[in-house]
């Protein structure tokens, strides 16, 4: 069914009241837009950041009519509302067009990213199926494809790796069918384990060659290659941890930093690995090298 949707420019300290009042007069859902591409990275926990200019979209069912629910709103906010614009939405198979804008993906030489609903463009290559879930990583984003292009690169035969932040699983399957040994893989969400539990199933991996913990459950090892595919902050943070899981003269890979970071997070680093030159693709960038 097609949907009435509400357009409102909105500043941080209008939010709450504002949600609070479109959820009173009906709203099915209420979502918050960056109006100026403003990004916000790596916010405080427990905080929600908002942009100085915010897009307010609140979406109501058709049948809303829409001078009534402009002027039961302005009853509860107890005066003007901020710029605003009504339009009318057709509804849409959205999971359809999602996937339809999904396809497969090439990451160096051998390796293939192909959504678990589409056929490998070459099946002799080396497919990774995906289904990403909840969880993040597809490949469509730089720090993943920098990541995957990296490990496309190594020679992973018979090796051990750890993928730290796991996500969709994606780098440590891909590390698997590339050839490695065995992979560990630890997220700090649940639903990421599940995702990736899902996804190595999906590619006919043995659950003995990827084991999967939350942090807390996770075994004192070493590997000869250990990925990271987080974030800045907690890759400076947990530098002494990520740096104790590279067995000596094995390689590490970083990534889900921007390049303005890039500096910060190879100095947390430097001491203990021989560092490769930096990778950027898209504003984003890899940090690699090989434990000293």
């Amino acid at each position: 069914m097609p949907w009435l949707q509400l357009r409102l420019a909105i500043t941080p300290d209008q939010a709450e009241s504002l949600e609070d009042a479109l959820l009173g007069v009906g709203a099915v859902s209420v979502t918050f837009m960056d109006a100026e591409d403003q990004p916000i990275f790596e916010p405080d926990l427990g905080t929600t950041p908002l942009w100085s200019h915010t897009h307010l979209l609140a979406l109501f069912e058709a049948d809303v009519g829409e001078a009534d629910l402009l002027a039961h709103l302005r009853l509860l906010t107890d005066g003007e509302l901020p710029e605003h614009q009504l339009e009318r939405i057709e509804d849409q198979d959205w999971e359809r067009s999602w996937m339809d804008n999904f396809q497969p993906m090439r990451f160096g030489r051998r390796l293939w990213i192909v959504p678990s609903w589409h056929q490998a463009p070459e099946p002799d290559a080396v497919n990774l199926l995906l289904d990403p879930g909840l969880a993040f990583g597809t490949g469509t984003h730089p720090t993943t494809a920098l990541c995957l292009q990296w490990l496309d690169a190594q020679p992973l035969e018979g090796r051990t790796v750890i993928d730290f932040g796991c996500g969709s699983g994606i780098l440590a399957i891909a590390a698997l069918l590339l050839g490695a040994e065995r992979a560990l893989g630890t997220d700090i969400d649940p639903q990421a384990l599940e995702a990736s539990r899902d996804n190595a199933s999906r590619n006919g991996i043995d659950p003995a060659r990827f084991p999967l913990h939350l942090p807390a459950d996770m075994p004192e090892t070493t590997a000869d290659v250990v990925l990271a595919n987080i974030l800045a902050g907690p890759l400076v943070e947990l530098a002494p941890r990520i740096g104790s899981l590279v067995a000596p003269g094995g390689r590490l890979a970083l990534s889900g930093i921007l390049a303005e970071q890039a500096d910060e997070v190879a100095r947390a680093y430097a001491d203990a690995f021989e560092l490769d030159p930096i990778a950027e693709q898209d504003g984003w960038v890899r940090i690699s090298g090989r434990r000293r």
